[in-house]
């Protein structure tokens, strides 16, 4: 049993709106979905990705109205988002050109890195790792060379690696494969693959013991979540983390994936989830993304929920 990678990883803004604007405009992705958060609904969740929307390639939002996080450890700290080694260069110009402040062109763990937050305070990286490439998005104001491919790796913060390094290897398969200096200078980090690894099937688990607990709230990260493929590999996990002794969710139907939550011993929310059967499930693929999606079971109360919501776009 094998996670393949990085499935998708959801994050807090207290600003649709400016959300949607930045991810879309400034950094060229698709809005694939724009639903609701299925648990609650007066708010939106919005899902950004590939052209296709393709597993891994999304980065999703839950519009809470909420005050800034506080940053410390407990907490998914980074997220990194892959382009061609080639394209560092554009995006710090166009960035740089719409008034983003970035860091500078650094290589990080092998990698060109180039690190960026977004109006809230999101904590984004940048990463030179060609492969896998995405598909990109005919409507972007990126060129297709230039457009992000999809996400990894992915940096947790943890005070403690034991705990966490047990659940990551011993329950979830992963293998550790290397470690770095953590380029804010407190600590090491440790990289864990799943599948095939590389960029796109990493998690960077970085150990600082001397940072605050984290306080969730807009600009923070709410979990993540990691590729299986289908339904019966779902499951064999549901099992496999039930024999492990891990409280989790069970299996959750998501309607676009299906899915199994859990906490890992350093406080993170993970989540399992399928590949499909993806957003072209309930919308045309030339069109998804554009109006208000809805599973089936929140169907018949669509307009008190559209009532609900404010103007995205």
């Amino acid at each position: 049993m094998q996670l393949t990678g990085i499935h998708h990883l959801t994050a807090i803004t207290a600003d649709a709106q400016g959300n949607n604007r930045f991810y879309t405009d400034t950094l060229g992705l698709r809005r694939v979905k724009k639903t609701v958060n299925q648990d609650d609904t007066s708010a939106y969740h919005l899902f950004f990705a590939d052209g296709a929307g393709s597993p891994g390639s999304d980065i999703t939002f839950f519009d809470w109205p909420t005050a800034r996080e506080r940053r410390g450890t407990h907490s998914i700290s980074r997220t990194g988002l892959r382009v061609n080694e080639d394209s560092l260069d554009y995006w710090a110009g166009r960035l740089g050109d719409l008034g983003v402040s970035t860091g500078k062109i650094v290589t990080l763990d092998g990698r060109a890195s180039l690190d960026v937050e977004d109006p809230e305070g999101q904590r984004l990286r940048l990463i030179g790792a060609d492969s896998p490439a995405g598909h990109p998005w005919e409507r972007s104001p990126v060129p297709a060379e230039h457009q992000i491919h999809g996400l990894g790796p992915i940096t947790i913060s943890v005070p403690d690696l034991a705990p966490t390094e047990a659940v990551l290897t011993q329950v979830m398969n992963m293998r550790k494969v290397r470690d770095y200096a953590s380029p804010d200078g407190e600590g090491q980090v440790h990289v864990f693959a799943m599948g095939d690894g590389g960029a796109a099937a990493e998690l960077h688990v970085a150990v600082q013991p001397g940072l605050p607990v984290a306080r969730q709230g807009a600009g923070a990260v709410h979990h993540v979540a990691f590729r299986v493929p289908d339904k019966a590999a779902l499951t064999e996990w549901a099992s496999k983390v039930q024999g492990a002794r891990v409280p989790n969710s069970g299996e959750v139907e998501r309607y676009y994936f299906r899915s199994l939550y859990f906490r890992e011993p350093g406080g993170n929310l993970f989540e399992l989830a399928t590949d499909g059967p993806g957003f072209a499930v309930d919308e045309s693929e030339a069109t998804m993304g554009e109006g208000l999606s809805l599973p089936p079971f929140l169907e018949p109360k669509r307009a008190a929920i559209e009532a609900g919501l404010k103007p995205l776009d």
